[in-house]
């Protein structure tokens, strides 16, 4: 029996392969990709399958023109341990190859789930246009002042929101602006703006989350905390951070707060300037969606 659909299709990893023997059957324009795919990310191609299952070879591209070698291929090597990805052949794959955007050590990768490679093509090839290349030294300069930024602000929360407050849109280290890699160390180590806590209060009448604004799901997005109030939509908290501490209202006293100020400051999220931290309330104000 199928169990409930998932909230998304595929689990997103970054898998690091570098010194990895990574398994590729096949020849020609559907397997040469897939080669060049796998040494580029530092991978050994082998192309023996007794070989790869003696060394316990972990990763299988199979990309025959015969549709039946391919089926019996990936039954055999998913049978000796192996995660398989037949060119083409989504129904027949554990995992798929998105479309990527290469801006090292940045990596974004876009995927349809083998629904069409051509969308998910032309999606990073709009993305290309409108990303710098420098995005990779600004990524490398982030690496290299972690240990700058920890001295300087050793909680986690507050460090947090300074590098939001940087990268955010016109911030000192946009990434859409050229220049901002190498405005980095005089950010790391200048004067950073501690600030305080903030709490950030709006009501969600709607469960499609493209009806949030833009500074909406910005907050979202960078908020520490969220505070729902009423039945929020599990599909307006998938856009929170993952690490974001989920908090309940508790009723009485955070709607005798809202009567009592015009911003609510509930007794959990009040804290929030004590602790330097962002929390967001979603006041739920939709259709009663148990009815």
């Amino acid at each position: 029996m199928s169990g409930p659909r998932p909230e998304i299709g595929s689990l997103p990893l970054f898998h690091q392969i570098a010194g990895q023997k990574v398994l590729v059957l096949g020849e020609g324009e559907t397997a040469e990709p897939k080669r060049r795919l796998v040494q580029r990310a530092g991978g050994i191609v082998v192309d023996d399958i007794q070989r790869a299952i003696d060394e316990g070879v972990r990763i299988a591209f199979v990309a025959y023109y015969d549709a039946k070698a391919c089926e019996a291929a990936a039954i055999n090597l998913r049978c000796a341990g192996m995660i398989v990805n037949v060119v083409d052949r989504p129904e027949l794959c554990d995992f798929t190859t998105p479309s990527i955007l290469d801006r090292d050590p940045l990596l974004i990768a876009v995927g349809t789930g083998g629904a069409s490679a051509g969308l998910a093509k032309h999606i990073r090839l709009r993305l290309e246009r409108l990303l710098p290349q420098s995005l990779g030294a600004l990524a490398e300069a982030l690496k290299r002042l972690r240990p700058t930024l920890r001295e300087r602000l050793p909680d986690g929360g507050e460090r947090r929101r300074a590098i939001d407050a940087a990268l955010r849109e016109g911030g000192a280290l946009d990434p859409f602006d050229p220049d901002s890699a190498e405005r980095a160390d005089h950010w790391a180590s200048g004067e950073l703006d501690s600030g305080l806590g903030e709490t950030v209060e709006f009501a969600i009448r709607s469960s499609d989350p493209e009806d949030l604004t833009i500074k909406q799901a910005r907050l979202l997005g960078e908020a520490d905390a969220v505070c729902c109030d009423g039945d929020v939509p599990s599909e307006i908290m998938a856009r929170a951070r993952a690490d974001a501490e989920r908090l309940v209202c508790e009723g009485t006293r955070c709607r005798e707060a809202r009567e009592g100020s015009r911003q609510a400051h509930c007794m959990r999220s009040s804290s929030a300037a004590e602790q330097n931290r962002l929390t967001v309330i979603l006041r739920w104000q939709g259709e009663d969606r148990q009815a």
